[in-house]
């Protein structure tokens, strides 16, 4: 049986960045609110690289009207995770961690039943801000379960002395290269395009092509993983047909995309295109379900080098005060 629960004005799945923004604006509206988080306080940014620098500036992150102070104008993954416990800590925001969403339903054809890992919860309405950094895209190729595959990239020391396959020419293929081969790795970079990525930060791009321009980092374009083994990786390059090489470690850095398997559970309508954006009204944010509200990053589904924490910022605005309108109707 269901343990009762007062009915929540409002219950926010994510707890990253436009999640904990929500609760601020939650809060400060005076709204009966949970934050729901199934991992850790911003698991997406914990799950960064631990060296990583943000390509934004402090002041462009900021939120909450809390600043985001910062050693350099670019701040680090760790000065981000201390910002977002401050503002959690000064709004005594309230927030549930290690908890997973399962399901949503309507409950008697109004408010919202979220089931989760550890509870069930009524809800007059539902934000829905879970990003997209927990789920890589996979290769889907043979031994890609094998142990030396990892998906999301830690740190450098782990790899040296160690022959290291990076798989990707964007930002995060570039950086783990570099990374990896000042600590000592010998790196090889396998890049599905013709050329690294040409929105590469502009003080990584010159390094790692000339890097590879030496052959310091043995890249191949227009290839693509066919099969990994437990001590080597099978290539296809367009040129030189199939090869393998000897290898320790498979770095992908291959992308993220939305959990859509969790929308799936929520009954979140996706647009029919080839980026699966979640529908939701522009001026509102709110989906076509009713009273349930997409927010942050996952807007843009597949499409994910357009948005940013710095450009979704507004959203915990947009969203609260529609509920505070429609509350007074």
């Amino acid at each position: 049986m269901v343990e009762e629960h007062a009915i929540l004005d409002l219950v926010i799945i994510g707890g990253g960045p436009t999640g904990i923004n929500v609760g601020v604006e939650a809060e400060k509206a005076g709204l009966d609110y949970l934050i729901i988080e199934k991992g850790l306080l911003a698991n997406s940014i914990f799950r960064f690289p631990a060296n990583m620098t943000f390509f934004s500036t402090s002041k462009k992150l900021e939120i909450a009207e809390i600043p985001f102070i910062s050693h350099q104008d670019k701040p680090t993954r760790r000065e981000a995770l201390e910002y977002y416990r401050r503002i959690v800590e000064s709004y005594k925001l309230n927030i549930h961690y290690y908890e997973g969403v399962n399901q949503m339903e309507r409950d008697n054809g109004s408010d919202w039943l979220i089931s989760t890992s550890k509870d069930t919860y009524r809800a007059e309405n539902v934000v829905v801000a879970t990003g997209f950094y927990d789920t890589p895209r996979m290769l889907n190729v043979p031994g890609e379960d094998l142990p030396k595959v990892k998906h999301f990239y830690d740190e450098a020391h782990p790899y040296v002395g160690q022959n290291i396959l990076v798989i990707g020419g964007a930002n995060s293929g570039c950086d783990v290269a570099l990374e990896t081969w000042q600590k000592g790795a010998k790196v090889t970079l396998a890049v599905r395009q013709p050329e690294l990525y040409e929105k590469v930060k502009y003080w990584i791009l010159p390094n790692i092509k000339n890097r590879i321009k030496e052959g310091a980092i043995n890249a191949h374009f227009e290839t693509i993983v066919k099969e990994i083994k437990a001590k080597s990786v099978v290539l296809h390059n367009e040129k030189e047909g199939q090869f393998e090489i000897e290898n320790d470690f498979v770095l992908a850095m291959t992308g993220y995309k939305p959990d859509y398997d969790l929308l799936k559970s929520l009954s979140i309508p996706l647009s029919q295109d080839e980026y699966l954006r979640p529908l939701f009204d522009e001026d509102t944010l709110e989906s076509p379900l009713g009273n349930v509200y997409i927010a942050g990053v996952l807007n843009a589904g597949l499409k994910t080098s357009t948005l940013f924490i710095e450009n979704t910022r507004h959203h915990a605005g947009v969203i609260i005060s529609h509920i505070l309108s429609s509350k007074k109707n």
